[in-house]
């Protein structure tokens, strides 16, 4: 199938431009070549407002009058913006005379070029065309790539342009040059550099252009949060390292839909743990991580929730940076926050709570070592992770330190997920509720009066959810 039309980039810096038109449409298209650096004519008996301001600061040549044929010769490039259609093809007609290359707004069948969709990333462009189908669809496949491309590309593009010569020249194997930068450009250099980290990202290029470097072939470990469980919640930049990794080494909560969304060829490496069973200790799961940086490979450590609220990310990275192995930590939505968002529970509120605290409800040696008089403090949210197993002890002690039995409570059982559901209650009776709804791991549990702007402020419906009424009321 062939091309209906050929994509091309014109270096119009400097070069003579002509636009016939003065409404909020010729301004978009003056807005584009003024971004290109061209020399525009404008020719329009009125302006709307946009564009008057730009004539009045001189940002291009204005003539306060009609088209006439005359304005077109010497013109590099032409756009007939006005709001006649008649108007419009006369120019396109006489521009397709001189063969200069013309556009016509509005009216695809009349021009000689159409204008792409642009994501702008400068010295980075990404132009998109339907041709003369559909250019909504265009606008929208730009809306999408907007998200996906980190504004930082621009200033990656122009650091590696700093280093073409010196990498041409200290890499004279094609095939070496081309694994130098496709470690340069999709590792450790490029994320410094969308960082803003530029002093670092040319510490790492230097090491990376030393004569023993491709023999060294250090590799970098990516400590990602993978959020509560909804891939909507991961953030652009654990994405975009999720898709690079050749190593994955995730955990129990990480969901299975977060999961497939690693490259599909990379390895992946369970160390998940539950309670009383661990598929690996922490301590090997360190060493894991280090052994394969060391042998080169980019890994992915992916959490559930955030990888610095209880889930041990700082032992992890304390062993990588002993040794001196590169990582990243990119934070998650933690567990408290996205469970309580989508069961409808805000976790503060003028009214109800002026602050919250996470505790982790993790039994050791059949108790719970927790400073239970500051968690009994009133106008506060507590919120306990891991606490399903060790609920009886915690609602015991809440009480026996003053918590009315009346507090309310929930439990998000599998929060933010088509799977999720939330049981509500007092402190009193949760404990039946427990029993006949029997929640399963992974369920956070919430303490405080905002647990009563449930009703009121649910909006997260999954298709799976029991039928209003299942829950027990808050009484």
């Amino acid at each position: 199938m062939t091309m209906e039309l050929l994509p091309i980039f014109l270096d119009l810096n400097g070069k003579p431009c002509l636009v016939v038109g003065g409404g909020t449409t010729a301004a978009r298209k003056v807005g584009s070549l003024l971004r290109s650096g061209a020399a525009i004519t404008l020719v329009s008996p009125t302006l709307c407002e946009t564009l008057a301001c730009k004539a009045e600061a001189g940002e291009f040549r204005y003539l306060a009058r009609c088209f006439e044929p005359q304005d077109l010769p010497g013109n590099r490039l032409i756009i007939a913006a006005t709001d006649e259609d008649e108007t419009n093809r006369h120019i396109a007609q006489l521009a397709n005379a001189l063969d200069i290359p013309v556009n016509v707004v509005d009216d695809p069948e009349a021009c000689s070029f159409l204008l792409p969709s642009i994501v702008d990333r400068s010295p980075v462009t990404v132009a998109i065309s339907t041709g003369k189908a559909s250019p909504v669809l265009a606008r929208l496949l730009r809306t999408r790539l907007e998200s996906l491309i980190p504004a930082g590309y621009g200033r990656l593009a122009e650091f590696s342009g700093r280093y073409r010569h010196r990498v041409k020249t200290r890499f004279t194997d094609q095939r070496d040059r081309r694994r130098f930068w496709d470690r340069v450009l999709q590792g450790a250099v490029a994320e410094r550099v969308f960082a803003g980290q530029f002093e670092e990202a040319e510490a790492i290029i230097e090491q990376e252009l030393a004569p023993d470097a491709l023999d060294q072939d250090m590799g970098e470990v990516y400590l990602v949060g993978a959020g509560p469980g909804d891939p909507d919640l991961l953030t652009f930049r654990a994405l975009r390292l999720m898709q690079q990794a050749d190593v994955v080494v995730y955990d129990r909560l990480v969901a299975a839909p977060i999961l497939e969304m690693t490259r599909r060829d990379a390895r992946r490496i369970y160390v998940g743990k539950q309670r009383d069973h661990h598929a690996m200790r922490q301590e090997e799961i360190n060493r894991l991580l280090a052994d394969l940086a060391k042998d080169g490979f980019r890994v992915l450590r992916l959490k559930g929730g955030d990888p610095f609220i209880f889930g041990r990310g700082g032992e992890e990275i304390d062993t990588l940076a002993a040794e001196g192995i590169p990582f990243q930590v990119i934070p998650g939505i933690t567990a408290a926050s996205g469970c309580a968002a989508y069961a409808g529970i805000p976790l503060t509120h003028r009214d109800h709570a002026q602050s919250v605290t996470f505790v982790t409800g993790h039994l050791k040696d059949g108790s719970i070592d927790l400073n239970w008089s500051a968690l009994a403090q009133p106008n506060q949210t507590v919120v306990f992770y891991m606490g399903l197993v060790g609920l009886p002890i915690i609602v015991e002690r809440l009480m026996a330190h003053g918590v009315p039995a009346e507090m309310p409570i929930a439990l998000v059982e599998q929060g933010t997920t088509h799977m999720q559901r939330v049981h509500t209650g007092t402190l009193a009776n949760i404990g039946d509720i427990v029993t006949t709804a029997q929640p399963q791991p992974p369920t956070l549990v919430i303490v405080g009066e905002v647990v009563k702007l449930r009703d009121k402020l649910n909006w997260f419906s999954p298709p799976d959810e029991p039928v209003q009424g299942a829950t027990a009321p808050i009484l």
